[in-house]
C-alpha cells in the first residue's frame, strides 16, 4: 500500500481494491498529501501541534563510492555507476535518499513527496502513474522504484533507455525500516551513512516508545481500527493484518482491531458488522481521508462508525498521509503522534 503516504504503495493497491469492489461504487482515488484534518469534534483525541513537514538530513553529506551492483526486488542485478541525478518514484524512497544527505542529487519527485526539501522538485507522475517521458527528460543516472510503481510499460521504457532502475521491497512493519534504509544506502554507495541513519532512527523510535504509559503493558490496551477513507470517491475501507498499520499500532501499545478480528488481507469494505466485531476504542485515519468525509462529523455518519465505542466518544487519531505508512527515518514522529493522541500526553 505509501502514501501510503504513504507508504505510496497505498493508493495503487487501494485502486486495485476499487476495481475489485466495483459493486460498492469504489472509484479512482485522488493523490495523497499531508493536510490537516477538519471538523474534529469535542471528543476527538487530543492532537499535538504538527511538526514541520521536513526531513532531517545527515551531516556531513556522504560521498558515494561507486560503482556498486545491487539486487533489485524484481530479481534483477542493477549496476549503479553514478548517483548525481536520482529520481525516487515514491515519497518514502525520496525521504530516505534526502535523509541520507543526498538531497542535492535528487532531481524529481512523485506526488506523494510533499515534505519541504522535495516540494519544489518537478513531478514525474500523473496521478500515481509514472510518466516515463517525464523521468527520461531529466536525464537520471538512477531511478528508485517500489514494487507497486507502474505502469509496467513505463518501468520497461525507462530500463530500455539504459537507465539503472532499482526496485525496492515494500515496507509493512517496523522491522522493514532498517532493511529499506540499508538497501538504498548500499545502492547509492553510502553504506556508512546508512548505518548511521539506522542507528539514529532506532534510537529515536526507542525514545518515542518510552512515552507509552507503564500501565498499558499490564492493563487494557487501546483498541484501534485503521480506516482508509476517500469520501470524494466513495472509498471506505477497514484495514486488516496486511494494511501496514498493525506494526505501528502495536509499537504504540495498542491493538489493531482489524488484525485481531481476523481480517487477513490489507483492506475490506467497511460494514456495520465488521465494525461491531472490531469494537474499536479509537479509529486511526489519514488526515486527508478525514478531511474528505467532512471531518469527525462526517466520519461518524459512515454506517457502523457511530455505534462503536470510538464513534460514540468521537475518538479519532490522525496522521498525515505523506508519512503514516512510510516506515522510514520519520517513523519515530509517527509513533510519537500516535502515542500522544492515544494517551493524551506529549511524547
Amino acid at each position: 500500500m505509501s502514501t501510503p503516504a504513504a507508504s505510496t504503495r497505498f493508493p495503487r493497491r487501494t485502486l486495485a481494491l476499487a476495481v475489485t469492489f466495483s459493486a460498492l461504487a469504489l472509484a479512482t482515488l485522488t493523490g495523497c498529501g499531508g493536510t490537516s484534518a477538519t471538523g474534529a469534534g469535542p471528543g476527538t483525541a487530543a492532537r499535538p501541534a504538527a511538526a514541520p513537514d521536513r526531513v532531517e538530513p545527515l551531516a556531513p553529506a556522504p560521498l558515494p563510492a561507486l560503482p556498486v551492483t545491487a539486487a533489485s526486488a524484481d530479481g534483477r542485478q542493477v549496476t549503479v555507476t553514478a548517483a548525481d541525478r536520482i529520481v525516487p518514484l515514491s515519497g518514502s524512497l525520496n525521504e530516505i535518499v534526502q535523509t541520507l544527505g543526498l538531497g542535492p542529487q535528487v532531481v524529481a519527485r512523485d506526488i506523494t513527496a510533499t515534505f519541504e526539501q522535495a516540494a519544489q522538485l518537478p513531478v514525474v507522475t500523473r496521478g500515481h502513474d509514472v510518466s516515463a517521458e517525464s523521468v527520461l527528460s531529466l536525464r537520471p543516472t538512477l531511478v528508485l522504484a517500489e514494487t507497486t510503481s507502474g505502469p509496467a510499460e513505463a518501468i520497461r521504457q525507462i530500463r530500455d533507455a539504459g537507465v539503472p532502475l532499482l526496485v525496492v521491497a515494500p515496507a509493512k512493519s517496523l522491522d522493514d525500516v532498517p532493511k529499506r534504509i540499508e538497501t538504498i544506502a548500499a545502492a547509492l554507495g553510502v553504506k556508512d551513512a546508512g548505518a548511521r541513519l539506522n542507528e539514529r532512527t532506532a534510537e529515536r523510535i526507542a525514545a518515542a516508545r518510552k512515552a507509552i504509559p507503564a500501565s498499558t503493558a499490564s492493563g487494557k490496551k487501546p483498541r484501534v481500527a485503521f480506516l482508509y477513507l476517500r469520501g470524494t470517491a466513495s472509498v471506505y475501507l477497514l484495514g486488516g493484518s496486511d494494511s501496514g498499520a498493525a506494526s505501528l499500532l502495536e509499537a504504540a501499545g495498542a491493538v489493531d482491531t482489524g488484525k485481531e478480528s481476523g481480517l487477513g488481507k490489507d483492506f475490506t469494505p467497511i460494514t456495520s458488522e465488521a465494525l461491531a466485531a472490531a469494537a474499536p476504542d479509537a479509529v486511526l485515519v489519514m488526515s486527508k481521508g478525514l478531511e474528505s468525509v467532512g471531518g469527525t462529523d462526517g466520519l461518524v455518519k459512515i454506517p457502523g462508525v457511530a455505534q462503536t465505542p470510538a464513534g460514540m466518544d468521537r475518538r479519532v487519531v490522525t496522521v498525515d498521509d505523506g508519512v503514516l505508512l512510510n516506515y522510514g527515518p520519520r517513523t519515530d514522529q509517527v509513533l510519537s503522534s500516535l502515542i500522544s493522541q492515544l494517551y493524551g500526553k506529549t511524547a
